[in-house]
């Protein structure tokens, strides 16, 4: 069965493939945001402690379960379930799961369609072509589409060919492109002072609700987690690696790009402040996120002439290969359920789900924001929580313990005697689900 439903042939293609799904553009600048709107560099110290003390264990509660069931997450929750009750439950949270993929793909690739334009309009522009390609719903239709397809060409391929060679081409791109930029950035005037504010901790903040409740929230989410993306990914995984040394890396590595993103975006934002370009609204609130990607620094482009248009260019090529590794995880959640329970194709299952998907999409652009903002809450405020506390419940509280260790030892044959076994299993069992609860129940309250 792992032979027909492919697997990533090393290591390093699996902690590409998983870091790139994480790494996306909450990574690249919803954490950013969040750190200038959360004490700087305090937030930045309780997002790094968080990132172990909750992504992880719940990245290796997906991971272990894929691993163990090698299937889609409706069939593997089915394989955890021990009656009646559960096993009715696991079709409704599988789907569930599918639906919560397919709906933040539909909004994210939207968003990723606007930087894959404004990526081409500054190109361009190089060349001193005004076309105003972003201007009006058919500019957002053709360049959303235009992603939708490049993510369709490479789920298409399957693990090896497609989601683990692109990975493996994609994030070294990446990562080449934003440390290009933040040496570029940081030999700017304004950008010491953004430093100090990213990196010198003010330790009275810390301790603050609203400081630790965004953290939690934003390290939640980074790592695409309550989805079934990694859960996905880990049922590709070889029996003999060792689960929590690749939990780990994946970890390692996209809180390292979060970090390096934040060296970026906070140092660019007070270089825009200093060449005369406004971050703050009227009652010195932050900008939001859209604003301060799509308005303040192609403003502070604009400021620096060819250089910024160049500038241009790299920064939202980095956005647009950020957002494609997580996209095509997301549709891979699909594809894969469809393709695993209805029993066809590959290619049928792609076609079909990325219809359907890009269907949605085109329905948030045309419909305008109202449409746009509830599909966002849907998922990314109810669906991925909801679905974090259902795999943390499966692992904890459905999955016989020796199976579970068993499944474990495959990869790690010393583990039973290890801090992480005695420890993780009770944690996510207990700690986990009232953390994810706590999250849920404020972002509702809010």
């Amino acid at each position: 069965m792992a032979a027909s439903r492919g697997e990533f042939s090393s290591r390093m293609g699996f902690i590409l493939a998983a870091a790139g799904s994480a790494v996306g553009l909450g990574n690249i600048w919803g954490f950013p945001s969040q750190v200038a709107a959360n004490g700087g560099a305090a937030f930045v110290l309780v997002y790094l402690l968080l990132a172990f003390l909750i992504a992880y264990p719940v990245l290796m509660t997906e991971l272990a379960i894929g691993r163990f069931a090698k299937a889609n997450t409706l069939a593997a929750l089915e394989k955890l379930s021990r009656g009646p009750i559960s096993r009715r439950a696991s079709y409704l949270f599988g789907y569930l799961g599918v639906v919560v993929a397919g709906l933040i793909l539909s909004f994210y690739g939207v968003i990723a369609g606007l930087m894959l334009g404004q990526c081409l309009e500054s190109l361009l522009s190089l060349f001193g072509i005004e076309t105003g390609l972003l201007s009006g719903t058919g500019a957002s239709t053709f360049f959303t589409l235009l992603f939708m397809a490049l993510t369709f060409a490479i789920v298409m391929r399957g693990v090896s060919s497609g989601i683990e060679a692109w990975s493996r081409r994609l994030m070294p791109m990446l990562i080449v492109l934003l440390l290009l930029l933040i040496a570029i950035v940081v030999s700017q005037a304004g950008a010491q002072q953004g430093l100090k504010a990213y990196l010198l901790p003010d330790f009275s903040k810390i301790w603050q609700g609203d400081l630790l409740l965004s953290a939690m929230g934003q390290v939640f989410f980074s790592l695409s987690l309550g989805v079934g993306t990694m859960l996905i990914y880990g049922s590709y995984v070889k029996q003999k690696e060792s689960l929590p040394k690749l939990g780990a890396w994946v970890t390692l590595v996209d809180v390292a790009i979060a970090f390096l993103a934040g060296l970026l975006i906070i140092p660019a934002m007070y270089v825009a402040m200093n060449n005369g370009v406004q971050i703050y609204d009227s009652q010195g609130e932050l900008l939001a996120s859209s604003q301060l990607v799509f308005v303040v620094l192609p403003e502070l482009f604009a400021s620096l002439g060819v250089f910024g248009i160049v500038l241009s260019s790299l920064f939202f090529a980095m956005l647009v290969l950020a957002s494609l590794t997580s996209s095509i995880s997301m549709l891979e959640v699909p594809v894969a359920t469809l393709s695993e329970q209805s029993g066809c194709s590959r290619r049928q299952a792609a076609i079909l789900s990325l219809l359907v998907i890009a269907s949605v999409s085109l329905l948030l652009i045309w419909q305008g924001d109202v449409l746009f903002g509830l599909a966002v809450s849907a998922s990314t405020e109810f669906g991925q929580p909801l679905m974090g506390l259902v795999f943390c419940i499966y692992l904890g509280w459905l999955w016989q313990r020796h199976l579970l260790l068993s499944e474990l030892q495959k990869g790690s044959p010393n583990i039973a005697n290890s801090a992480f076994w005695r420890c993780w299993p009770n944690y996510v069992k207990y700690v986990c689900p009232l953390i994810i609860l706590t999250i849920f129940f404020s972002s509702i309250a809010a």
